[in-house]
């Protein structure tokens, strides 16, 4: 029997912290609390809803159980030891001052604890991790402002990037120019979610205004055949999540997903879980159903992790580092 060729080194760019806690660890939290989780899982353990508004208010009652450092310690060592799992080298996370306020923590505490669990998960594993805090669109302006100040005011070795989330239908990209002014004087790297609920105007909005390097989903911009070659022309790279994308119905299903098409007309694409096991999906997975579904190669699966450490918001010494462990992962399989 031949053996199988090892994993291909995998980088994952787009995932939101609290939405990458696993069943079985808000299980964990439920019973140290006493909260009862009535209708929160399906009969399989799986997270129970049906649509994105029923996605929202699990998210909600999973993501209140993480109340002290320790729970979101806990949940980053968890999730990154995960992705090591997996094959994963890299992989950046999303967090919010507005979450920690959620949970009844400073940011300061939230975000210490989140990086001390990345850097247990990186002393057992070697992975390396980073964290991008985030501004709540339909917050409004103010409140994503507010999260940008927060955030350059209370550095971190392991925060390098600032970005936007929630619903990209709320507010248009321009109200956010002066947060990300904040950020980008700062240095931190930029990213917003777009193109995924909103359609291409969503995504021109964000390359408009907020000057970021990469766009969070950004699939729909493949309805304009002009702004997939301005992505191109201006080197943006798109955080895709197919899984994702397809369990809240933005596609039916992975065969017609955009991914494809949007790489093989020269968008630099990466592949990542966007809150895993809400979609029942892992980044191996991604990796995983589009080289089967596309028929990509382990040379296009290597591309879309140079693609991720290039696109990284972390120093040229990890990206050195981790280009190493790539090449030297498939040089002898390519």
């Amino acid at each position: 029997m031949i053996p199988k060729p090892p994993v291909v080194p995998r980088a994952e760019l787009h995932c939101h912290m609290e939405g990458a806690a696993p069943p079985s660890l808000v299980i964990q939290l439920a019973e140290r609390y006493g909260v009862a989780l009535d209708g929160l899982l399906d009969a399989n353990g799986n997270y129970s809803w049906h649509d994105f508004t029923t996605f929202l208010k699990t998210y909600d009652v999973a993501s209140a159980l993480f109340r002290s450092p320790e729970d979101f310690t806990l949940l980053a060592e968890t999730y990154f030891g995960m992705l090591a799992a997996e094959g994963a080298i890299y992989g950046e996370v999303f967090i919010s001052p507005d979450h920690a306020v959620q949970s009844g923590l400073t940011y300061k505490a939230y975000m210490d604890a989140i990086g001390e669990g990345i850097m247990r998960a990186n002393e057992a594993t070697g992975i390396e991790g980073r964290m991008i805090s985030t501004g709540v669109r339909h917050y409004g302006v103010k409140a994503v402002e507010m999260a940008a100040l927060t955030t350059v005011n209370n550095p971190h070795p392991l925060l390098t990037g600032f970005g936007l989330a929630g619903d990209e239908r709320e507010g248009h990209p321009s109200n956010y120019q002066k947060a990300f002014k904040i950020a980008q004087e700062a240095g931190l790297g930029l990213t917003a979610h777009a193109g995924e609920f909103g359609g291409p105007e969503s995504v021109k909005g964000v390359l408009d205004f907020l000057h970021v390097t990469r766009i969070g989903h950004g699939v729909r911009s493949v309805e304009d055949p002009a702004l997939v070659q301005r992505i191109v022309e201006e080197g943006v790279t798109l955080e895709v999540c197919p899984g994702s994308n397809i369990a809240l119905g933005v596609y039916s299903n992975l065969r017609f997903h955009p991914v494809n098409i949007l790489r093989q007309a020269g968008v630099k694409i990466t592949l990542s879980s966007d809150d895993p096991p809400f979609f029942r999906t892992t980044l191996g997975h991604e990796y995983a159903e589009t080289s089967r579904v596309f028929g990509w190669d382990r040379a296009i699966q290597k591309e879309l992790t140079a693609n991720a450490i290039k696109a990284a918001f972390c120093d040229d010494d990890t990206k050195a580092r981790l280009f190493q462990q790539l090449e030297e992962a498939t040089r002898d399989t390519n």
